[in-house]
């Protein structure tokens, strides 16, 4: 295949082998710019090889290997730098991109935290387009430094960050222990200078013989690349700068809000921005995002956004963290940038958990400065010019084959198409009709009522779900197996000696590869001791924790905290597994009740109909002649806090499909599946099931819940005979009846906070 093949003509296969040529051969480029200071491509080369990996990338989203270049910036992380782990974790931001989203955000919080119309102060800052570095003091002085890598484990580019004069190394009245965090940035000024002084240096080179050195690209790649130089006089060569905004570690408070942290910081010697404001709500956020997009192209460094923080510590405290992202923070991006071209074609996507994603191939354009040839077009709904309310938008215009489309870059990152020019819509141009039958294997592709996308039904069957849900079993909130990656998972799915189609595969590998004699030591890339590395790395993750076992089957709604909610309530993963099997009966029949309701609903025109509804359900669920034994599972499993029917029946239609539960079985089998972990100390409600109910005052439901399981309770959103608390606040209800008639121990709110106290 031709390095440069036209994108829209590649097959599957030609697309796999393209991304792998290409990520050889710009990490070797990267390696080489940024590594060695010694270029092996032209600048010019190099942005159109990664343009081209991006193209496919977009026109093949499956095919995505977890090396990407597109994901990377500047050289790979080195082995000339040691291996920080972040005492605090260096997380990203959640995102918004309009006023609403920043409204939403605020009405977030103000629910999380229980409050009401009372002020709630925010600080905001420009969000600076740099590389992230935190700087650790010991007893003031500077004795790390590291970049943020995965947000756990960061390069230890300390020698590099001395040569910084931004940095102290030395501070007066810091708390013995500090971990400050900031942006290594380049001003545009010294940017231009620096690209200056190379054009200077090359004119000598060309005339003595010598490599050329190539121009950097943007302010942002040039600080990356400068402060992850292995030679630090090269480092200490390039004017870099750094803003300080944040802190990890702390041993001692520094202010009790944000802005007072800030100011702290600036005492202490740090250059903090003077664009950050204190603003009393939404209205104010929104007013300082504007007057800083105004002076945007003026303030001499890249920025693409304003950053929205809680002012108050105890807040942020309070309202803690998700999986990868701060409650209490939001990143307000700038506007995308738009263009018009041609849709060329509408091809479909298959997923991990099945969804047919349909995707833009439109005729290359240059949008906020990557050239576009691919966008997401979101679902079927949305071509044909409705939301998944039916409503319309883009007044009702649908996207066909042949249109002029806009193209947007959501948060500069993702290309989606915005609008339509109808004017210019070719005569004789069709709409476009979704298919109802999966393009990978052929299986009926259905949408459930509810669910704005349609899903192929061929599970493990289909190739395309396969390879992404193994895919998603070794990902790093999984197993997680060193030297097991999206990469080495393609290869060994394709391989017909020692394939990896199912998890169980993985396990058995080292079994398979010595009764046969097309050995993996043999297959290029492998060699006696990367295979036995490789299968002492699958031995180390026989033993695995009951919550990533369940995550890492990619089960639809059973996400990373669904996943910890169903593991804490059950404990043991045989008793999960005879819980759901009790159920079934149950599961079944709200199967059928749920499809039943869908009916009569689409049916229903008007509110006496609607009202009926329930009723049809109801006859539904009593004509399954349900066993009380199995409502009593199902209700324990849909009354665990966060999980509810559609999470419920998700999973219990996964350990009910007996294709699905076979191959769990097999993987099971290989396993020793641990519990949860115990709580980190003993209290009075570890262990207990506690159930809140009624209005509480002192904290929120989401605040009660966190502490509970911090302190080893399981919270249930529903009473049971196995339920061991009831705390009740005013407005209890039916579920303080029904613990009184069950003999449960019911406390108010104040009796509670008396319980935990102190722990």
């Amino acid at each position: 295949m031709s390095a440069g093949a036209d994108i829209t003509n590649l097959t599957k296969d030609e697309a796999r082998a393209e991304l792998a040529r290409l990520a050889d051969v710009l990490a070797r480029a990267n390696t080489a710019y940024h590594g060695a200071d010694a270029p092996e491509i032209s600048d010019a080369e190099f942005d159109a090889l990664k343009r081209r990996n991006a193209a496919i990338e977009a026109a093949f989203p499956a095919l995505k290997r977890a090396d990407s270049p597109s994901e990377q910036v500047g050289a790979a992380p080195s082995e000339g730098f040691g291996k920080v782990t972040h005492a605090v974790a260096m997380l990203s931001l959640g995102n918004a991109f309009d006023d609403r989203d920043v409204a939403d955000f605020d009405d977030r919080i103000r629910k999380y935290l229980g409050l009401g119309a009372e002020p709630l102060a925010y600080t905001a800052e420009p969000k600076i387009d740099g590389l992230s570095l935190s700087l650790r003091y010991e007893n003031g002085t500077l004795v790390q430094a590291a970049t943020r890598g995965d947000g756990a484990v960061g390069e230890n580019v300390t020698e590099n960050a001395r040569t910084i004069a931004d940095i102290p190394q030395e501070i007066a009245g810091a708390p013995a222990v500090m971990e400050i965090r900031g942006e290594v940035y380049m001003s545009h000024a010294d940017f231009d200078a620096l690209n200056a002084r190379i054009d200077a240096e090359n004119i000598e080179r060309e005339k003595n013989g010598k490599r050329l050195q190539t121009r950097f690209a943007n302010p942002r790649n040039a600080a990356a690349g400068s402060l992850r130089q292995l030679d630090a006089t090269i480092t200490r060569s390039r004017p870099l700068r750094f803003f300080a905004y944040a802190w990890g570690e702390v041993s001692d408070p520094l202010a009790e809000t944000q802005m007072g942290a800030i100011a702290r910081l600036a005492d202490l010697g740090f250059v903090t921005n003077d664009l950050t404001a204190l603003c009393d709500g939404p209205e104010a956020l929104i007013s300082h995002y504007r007057m800083i997009e105004e002076r945007r192209a003026t303030l001499g460094y890249d920025i693409d956004g304003v950053v929205y923080k809680i002012d108050r510590l105890d807040l942020q405290a309070r309202l803690g963290f998700r999986a990868s992202t701060p409650r209490w923070a939001v990143a307000h991006k700038f506007p995308a940038e738009l263009a018009w071209t041609r849709l060329e074609g509408i091809d479909i996507q298959v997923g991990r958990t099945g969804a047919l994603s349909p995707v833009a191939r439109l005729a290359p354009v240059t949008v906020g400065g990557v050239v576009v040839s691919n966008a997401t077009l979101h679902n079927e709904d949305y071509i044909e010019g409705r939301d998944s309310k039916g409503a319309e938008i883009r007044s009702g215009k649908d996207i066909r084959v042949g249109d002029w489309v806009q193209v947007y870059r959501a948060g500069d990152v993702i290309p989606k198409v915005a609008d339509v020019d109808l004017s210019k819509r070719p005569e004789g141009g069709v709409p476009y009709v979704f298919p109802t039958v999966c393009p990978e294997c052929g299986s009926p592709a259905v949408r459930e009522e509810g669910d704005a996308v349609r899903r192929c039904t061929g599970g493990l069957i289909c190739p395309a779900q396969a390879v992404e849900k193994l895919k998603h079993f070794v990902g790093r909130k999984t197993f997680d197996i060193e030297g097991l990656g999206a990469k080495q998972i393609e290869m060994f799915y394709e391989d017909e000696a020692l394939p990896i189609r199912e998890p169980s595969d993985i396990f058995t590998l080292e079994k398979r590869d010595a009764a046969n004699l097309a050995r993996l030591k043999n297959r290029h890339g492998w060699g006696d001791q990367s295979a036995a590395n490789l299968f002492a790395a699958i031995q180390d993750k026989r033993r695995i924790p009951f919550v990533r076992l369940l995550f890492s089957l990619g089960i639809r709604h059973v996400g990373e905290v669904a996943a910890k909610d169903i593991a804490l309530h059950y404990g043991e993963w045989v008793a999960m597994m005879d819980a759901l099997d009790l159920a079934r009966p149950a599961a079944l029949a709200n199967r059928a009740a749920d499809e039943a309701e869908d009916v009569e609903r689409r049916a229903a025109a008007d509110e006496g109909r609607r009202a009926r509804v329930k009723e049809s359900r109801d006859r539904t669920i009593a004509g399954h002649d349900v066993p009380r034994e199995a409502q009593a599972a199902w209700d324990d499993l849909i009354g665990v806090d966060g999980i509810g029917a559609t999470v419920a029946q998700s999973l219990s239609d996964a350990m009910a499909n007996p294709v699905e539960r076979a191959a769990i079985d097999r993987l099971v089998a290989e396993l020793e599946v641990t519990p949860p972990e115990a709580p980190a100390q003993e209290s009075p409600v570890a262990g207990k099931t506690v159930v809140f109910t009624g209005t509480l005052v002192q904290m929120t439901r989401a605040e009660a819940k966190a502490r509970a399981e911090a302190l080893g309770a399981k919270v249930s959103g529903s009473v049971s005979g196995k339920t061991d608390l009831l705390v009740a606040g005013p407005g209890a209800g039916s579920k303080a009846k029904k613990a009184a008639d069950l003999g449960v121990e019911t406390i108010d709110e104040q009796a509670w906070l008396d319980l935990i106290e102190g722990l």
